[in-house]
């Protein structure tokens, strides 16, 4: 069960981290955008593992 909370952590943070700089004008695919996704899945990542215990 934790695993799958983590991965879902995981996911969620990378796909929000990589939606955010779509909003001010950069390109889904843009340095900007893997960047935050590998930032948002980091987050994800240790905030689902600080939930879990």
């Amino acid at each position: 069960m934790s695993k799958s909370i983590v991965m879902l952590g995981m996911v969620l943070g990378g796909a929000l981290g990589g939606w955010i700089p779509t909003l001010f004008g950069a390109g889904a695919f843009s340095m900007a955008s893997v960047l935050a996704s590998f930032v948002g899945g980091v987050l994800g990542i240790y905030l689902s593992f600080k939930l879990i215990n």
